[in-house]
């Protein structure tokens, strides 16, 4: 099958699941996407031999796509940029002290937590594929997509404050958790010689690479944009900012992600308010709003259609299951030991830490690394207990983070009409 077709069969695919979803679902559109697909691929594996044509040719399709490089170099770029682009500079550097302790401190010590439980269970029932694998795990799961974060935050009615920490810390610890999963990912194929130095020039090398280039690559964009007003050649801008910074920076061995953040930030505050005229800001919004849906549904359909190719075993999803509250449970006690003694400093509320355990959701940025793993006994139990949790996160987590946050944090009741 040629790229057009396969993504013409795609695109007809999230079409078709976008309807289903808008006409009876009724659900968030990304989430519904991902439930209308996972449950028709298990459908056709449940029908068995009745559906092996259907399932064979769906199974094909899936085989195609490279899900790591469709996600991590590709999708990543326009999603973190479109979402970067939203928000507001001046909020963020508010909440600069609790998204960056969540982001750096916050994911190291959850990758800690989830890889020593993932050694525990997984031994338990029989798997043992070994301590580093289990950190492997641990660092690819920890970050909260910002992906998945983005695309629900903004339709729950979350207050101001706390959606800004949320999608703050995740723009930015999956940076962190790439080069902690890539520093693991080197000491498990042997290369000891890594120490602390090394770690932290890897640390320097890809996180304050990625930011410099990010603001470099925004401000002659900057530039570039002050001396046009053509909202068709300043949208072209920003998607050669978006595409050409990702790419860069990827060839330089840059965080990319990073980069598309800084980048989109710096051009969504300064570019927005001081190089664009009212008419050029309407068109990119719109442009950037249709370019992150189209993506998320796409993304999203993706997830739910790796189900016809992962590997079924019993164990591997028992030990998937029982992750789920591993994790969750190590996110809480991340987030606590942050919150908790900062909280006055901080100035957060007592459901900080509630909502932030519950509200932090995985995505296809943890399936994409995990796939990533290199092939050996430990991956495909690694691989299912990173799609369990993945698919609970986005479908339990996704559909309540809503109905739990208005429970922690209930509205004051309207004041009653005085009566004359």
């Amino acid at each position: 099958m040629t790229l057009f077709a396969l993504g013409s069969v795609l695109v007809v695919l999230a079409a078709l699941c976008s309807y289903l979803n808008y006409r009876y679902l009724r659900l968030p559109p990304t989430i519904g996407v991902m439930a209308t697909v996972l449950v028709a691929s298990l459908l056709l594996l449940a029908a068995g031999s009745t559906a092996t044509g259907i399932r064979a040719w769906a199974a094909a399709l899936v085989g195609q796509i490279d899900f790591n490089e469709t996600v991590l170099h590709g999708m990543l770029a326009f999603l973190l940029f479109a979402g970067a682009l939203q928000l507001d500079l001046g909020e963020m550097a508010r909440e600069k002290w609790t998204i960056g302790l969540l982001a750096v401190l916050g994911t190291c010590i959850s990758t800690f937590l989830v890889g020593i439980s993932a050694y525990g269970i997984f031994s338990f029932i029989g798997l043992r594929p070994g301590l580093m694998p289990c950190l492997l795990f641990g660092a690819l799961i920890s970050p909260t997509d910002p992906i998945a974060v983005l695309a629900i935050m903004q339709k729950v009615g979350a207050p101001k404050r706390l959606e800004i920490q949320i999608t703050g810390e995740s723009l930015f610890n999956d940076g962190l958790g790439v080069v902690v999963f890539l520093t693991l990912l080197q000491l498990s194929k042997g290369h000891a010689t890594l120490g602390v130095a090394d770690v932290s020039l890897l640390l320097i090398r890809e996180v304050g690479g990625g930011i410099l280039l990010g603001l470099a690559a925004g401000l002659l964009t900057y530039y570039l944009l002050r001396r046009v007003d053509e909202y068709q050649v300043e949208i072209l801008l920003t998607l050669a900012l978006a595409m050409g910074g990702f790419a860069l920076s990827d060839s330089l061995h840059f965080s990319a992600p990073i980069t598309a953040v800084v980048a989109g930030l710096f051009i969504g505050n300064r570019g927005r308010a001081l190089a664009m005229s009212v008419k050029t800001r309407e068109h990119v919004d719109t442009f950037w709003e249709l370019i992150d849906g189209i993506l998320n549904a796409l993304l999203f359909l993706l997830i739910g259609l790796e189900v016809l190719v992962m590997p079924f075993d019993m164990r591997n999803i028992l030990a998937g299951l029982c992750m789920v509250p591993a994790t969750l449970l190590a996110r809480w006690l991340s987030v606590g030991a942050i919150i908790a003694p900062l909280r006055r400093p901080l100035s957060c509320d007592r459901g900080t830490v509630r909502i932030l355990t519950w509200g932090a959701l995985r995505g296809g940025i943890s399936v994409a690394m995990a796939l990533s793993l290199p092939t050996a006994d430990a991956k495909p139990a690694l691989v299912t207990a990173t799609y369990v949790v993945v698919i609970f996160s986005i479908i339990a987590q996704g559909l309540t983070v809503g109905r739990f946050i208005r429970w922690i944090l209930p509205q004051p009741k309207p004041k009653s009409a005085v009566r004359r």
